[in-house]
């Protein structure tokens, strides 16, 4: 499809007479490489361009050149560069200024696959010297590109630069975009020193406004690259932000200052802090005094903040209070600018999380009342200003909160009370952060579900743009308030409320929220009712299954402990449910959207509770089939003190393989969710855990207390979420584990205390209501792998024809697609290729097999470049036959986890024998055929 893709490129519109529809084929080109990235079709289209870009106007060269920079990431896949650039250089010597400027743009552009061309170092040279300021600026941006990626062009140009910067015959204007080509020439330390050394010059002898704005923000990205001047640069920087009276010197070095606290907290001494907080204590403007404030808020989270409060050598530490710091964020907390007071409560927050002291127990207090006041002001005022600003102090407020649990209860009395009179996008922000700081600690007491409905009925008579959301907002805080055990008012409330003004996606995001946070009864309710409100088959399908998860675990809500025959029907019935779910999920899934993780996760549900609904029966069956007489004199002629207990001791070491086989289930799910959220992966994790802890408990109760050890399945460090789920699963696992240790070594082997334990383990397991998690219902972050092969076959199902006595190299490409919001969770570092054959069809008896390997199995990482990667496979097919050659491909991202990902991807091979050995197979067949040909006779007859 590719190669018929590059051939028709030439047929349609860059082969038409009308310039219109050149110039539409050929902007049409980056839509192109998105769709099929792979080099054969790259390299095609471009050198058609560069046909183009030959030929064609100056215009054609300019649509030309923007396409190239917008598939910049694409140029390392173009296979013929030198003719490439041959066809583009070509155009360099023109008389028209204006096609040569374009040229010059056009090899910057292509610096980055072709830096140390020569031919195109000398063309930039002799660009410089132009008397045309077109073709002058293009020969500026190609040398920056160069600069960039060259050494040796870097320290051929900056002598040039250098002359003509302080050249007295070029104009100001000129300068001030030479002037940025040195943040380039830091290849090595002695180019970076006589860069530092020309700008400090020009510091020194141009301190007009441009000029100096220019150099200082040249000087800062230098810095930023060679990383050993930072400290300098931060001492310059605080210099003219000190004593130079000019504003917009100001501002560009409280830029720079951002960009330094962002790129290298660790390297802000506690002096350069000081020197920064005295700048902004004394200056009398608003609009730096934020600026100063936005530079110590970004390094309020660093560690720049420990150092600022850590003592000299020698010196005792300093009071917190007492510091320049803190003086500074207090007084900002109430400052008039709101922009202003959300950067000080940012600070004096950090400040306050992470210095243990004394004396932070009452910056703690007034920390909180900062926040208070500022939220006070704010939640009445529906400006995109203000609202931001609540947004900071919220955000403040939870990580507050976190920290310093006592402080809970008021702050969400004071959110409840305030919820009244605030404006309706407030409301919305104010009760996500109630929900958050309810998620952490149990602070909404059910004598708050009163104004929490008021609010509920209020919101839905108002008919504001923000309605819907505070809707759902406000819908999640009962749900959270309600800790999972709706009453039937709350639910007839809701309801109410949403069948008069609620739309349907509204319904839908509410019952999403019910099912996150366990209220299965009522979630079930608003799925049926949407059932019918959607435009789609699938999307009937996709509610009905909901729907049915819902109803399965809502049968289980009802468990109470030490009634076995109950939880075994309500298991059931939540099975019954389940299958109607899986079938009807499976009818929603389409090409574009299968729902993998959804279908997996249902299933390892329905095989769990199957699991445990056969250990209770397994547990029952202690009584129902007692072990027989002879079980003693079978221990112990089998010396397994186990056998007294008759086939309870069999069915329990099938019991406990079938959960270690859910759990080894459980973490395959886990590492082919690399686009899931953090919250997801850890109610995998959960499951998973609590599949662990009842195989231990029967391996600590039962099979073998002496050696049983239970290990919980890591983190690998990137759980950030603490969910109300997670706790009350996390207090079960705690109780499980003490039940068990407490009877684990006691009334040898197996008695009825220890099938009672585990069946009310059980049942304290199914009773925590199963949380629905984001990934569930919304894919937040799309990462997927497009692979391609070479050679290819020609047909679909047409295998690879290789000779036995030759190795097939085997050519993998990929690309790694993304969606809307890449990285939003985590990165790919590395792409992990795993390549294996196997042998489908053995040859005739006819022919020998030799002693090699029958397959191949061979493992490459690669770091894919521009989302693109290449390796190679030597393989060996010496069996003559058909083989399966199958190839996977996983991701490691920057934590260096592995994350099967896919896909899997097969192709045919078939090993003929090579002619020469076929034809020494075939004579020798021939002689064994025709049989051993007679010799010359001996005569042994009597001598004359």
């Amino acid at each position: 499809e590719i190669k018929n893709l590059s051939r028709s490129l030439a047929t349609e519109g860059l082969r038409s007479c009308k310039l219109g529809d050149q110039c539409e084929a050929v902007v049409l080109f980056p839509k192109l490489f998105q769709k099929y990235p792979f080099p054969i079709l790259i390299n095609s289209a471009f050198l058609k361009l560069a046909d183009i870009f030959r030929l064609g106007n100056n215009f054609l060269r300019l649509c030309v050149l923007k396409v190239t920079q917008l598939s910049e990431k694409h140029l390392e896949k173009i296979l013929n560069v030198d003719e490439f650039v041959k066809r583009v250089f070509s155009v360099i010597h023109s008389n028209d200024p204006v096609a040569r400027a374009i040229t010059l743009r056009m090899l910057g552009s292509l610096a980055s696959i072709i830096p140390e061309r020569k031919n195109a170092h000398h063309s930039i040279r002799q660009s410089l010297d132009s008397h045309d300021n077109v073709e002058v600026e293009a020969a500026i941006f190609a040398a920056a590109s160069f600069s960039s990626h060259s050494k040796d062009f870097a320290a051929g140009i900056r002598n040039k630069i250098s002359e003509m910067i302080q050249g007295l015959d070029t104009p100001v204007e000129l300068k001030l975009k030479l002037i940025p080509m040195l943040q380039h020439m830091h290849h090595d330390a002695s180019q970076a020193s006589c860069s530092r050394e020309l700008l400090q010059e020009l510091v020194s002898s141009y301190p007009s406004t441009p000029m100096l704005i220019v150099t200082l923000h040249t000087f800062t990205q230098l810095a930023t690259s060679s990383l050993v001047d930072i400290p300098e640069q931060i001492r310059l920087l605080l210099q003219y932000l000190k004593e130079d009276p000019r504003k917009a010197v100001k501002r560009l070095a409280i830029q720079d200052l951002k960009l330094l606290a962002k790129k290298a907290p660790h390297l802000w001494t506690k002096k350069n802090i000081q020197v920064l907080c005295e700048c902004a204590l004394s200056t009398p403007y608003n609009s730096l005094k934020l600026g100063m404030l936005s530079v110590l808020s970004t390094l309020s989270g660093t560690i720049a903040i420990k150092q600022y409060f850590s003592p000299n050598t020698g010196e005792a530490p300093p009071a917190p209070r007492h510091t320049d710091l803190v003086k500074l964020a207090q007084e900002c907390c109430y400052h008039s600018n709101l922009a202003v007071a959300a950067h000080g409560i940012t600070v004096l927050t950090s400040i306050a999380v992470s210095c243990p002291e004394k004396e932070v127990i009452q910056l703690e207090q007034e920390t909180v009342m900062g926040m208070e006041s500022l939220i006070l002001l704010c939640s009445q005022d529906d400006s995109k200003t203000a609202q931001e600003t609540l947004k900071t102090a919220l955000t403040s407020l939870v990580k507050m909160l976190k920290s310093c649990p006592h402080l809970s209860q008021s702050s969400v009395e004071l959110l409840l009370a305030q919820l009244h009179c605030a404006c309706d996008s407030a409301r919305v922000l104010m009760c996500q952060a109630l929900a958050a700081i309810a998620t952490q600690q149990p602070v909404l007491a059910e004598g708050m579900l009163g104004d929490l409905l008021d609010l509920f009925r209020v919101a839905s008579h108002r008919t504001s743009e923000k309605q819907q959301e505070l809707l759902v907002s406000l819908a999640t805080v009962l749900f959270v308030a309600s800790q999972a055990s709706l009453s039937a008012e709350v639910k007839t409330v809701i309801r109410q409320q949403l069948e008069n003004v609620a739309n349907g996606w509204t319904v839908y995001r509410i019952a999403r929220q019910a099912s996150r946070m366990g209220c299965h009864d009522f979630s079930r309710e608003l799925y049926q009712s949407l059932r019918t409100r959607v435009a789609s088959e699938h999307f009937y399908f996709w509610l009905n299954s909901l729907m049915e998860f819902s109803q399965a675990e809502q049968c289980l809500s009802g468990l109470s402990d030490g009634d076995y025959s109950a939880a075994m029907s309500a298991i059931s019935e939540a099975l019954k449910s389940y299958q109607k779910g899986i079938a009807s999920l499976t009818a929603a899934s389409t090409p574009l959207s299968p729902l993998s993780f959804q279908c997996e996760f249902v299933k390892l549900r329905i095989d769990t509770l199957q699991a445990l609904s056969q250990l209770i029966c397994t547990c029952n069956s202690l009584k129902t089939s007692p072990p027989p007489a002879i079980a003693t004199t079978i221990a112990l002629s089998s010396g397994s003190e186990l056998q007294r207990c008759g086939r309870i001791s069999t069915q329990m070491k099938l019991s406990m393989d079938e959960f270690r086989s859910l759990a080894a289930r459980y973490a395959d799910l886990y590492q082919s969710s690399f686009d899931a959220d953090y919250a997801t992966l850890r109610n995998v994790e959960l499951q998973q855990q609590s599949c662990l802890l009842v195989s231990y408990a029967i391996e600590a109760l039962i099979i073998d207390p002496q050696t049983a050890s239970f290990q919980e399945f890591g983190t690998h460090g990137s759980v950030l979420a603490e969910s109300e789920y997670e706790l009350k699963m996390l207090a079960v696992f705690n109780h499980v584990l003490e039940e068990v240790e407490n009877l684990s070594r006691k009334h040898p082997p197996v008695s009825y205390l220890h099938t009672g334990c585990l069946c009310d383990a059980v049942i304290a397991i199914l009773k925590v209501p199963l949380s629905f998690q984001r990934y569930f219902f919304q894919k937040l972050q799309s990462t997927s792998i497009k692979l391609a092969f070479s050679p290819s076959p020609r047909t679909p199902n047409e295998p690879i024809p290789v000779q036995n006595n030759q190795q097939l190299t085997l050519k993998v490409e990929g690309v790694v697609q993304h969606g809307s919001s890449p990285g939003m969770f985590r990165k790919i570092q590395a792409v992990c290729l795993k390549v294996s054959s196997t042998l489908q069809t053995k040859p005739g008896s006819d022919i020998k097999i030799p002693l090699d390997s029958k397959s191949n199995e061979i493992e490459q990482k690669v770091e894919p470049h521009n989302d693109y990667f290449s390796t190679q496979f030597l393989l060996n097919f010496s069996i003559l036959g058909t083989h399966t050659v199958s190839v996977e491909a996983s991701v490691v991202d920057t934590s260096g986890i592995e994350w099967k990902t896919g896909p899997k991807t097969t192709v045919s091979v078939k090993s003929l024998e090579d002619p020469y050995s076929q034809q020494l197979r075939h004579q020798l067949q021939q002689q064994q055929q025709t049989g051993p040909q007679p010799g010359p006779q001996r005569n042994i007859g009597p001598r004359q």
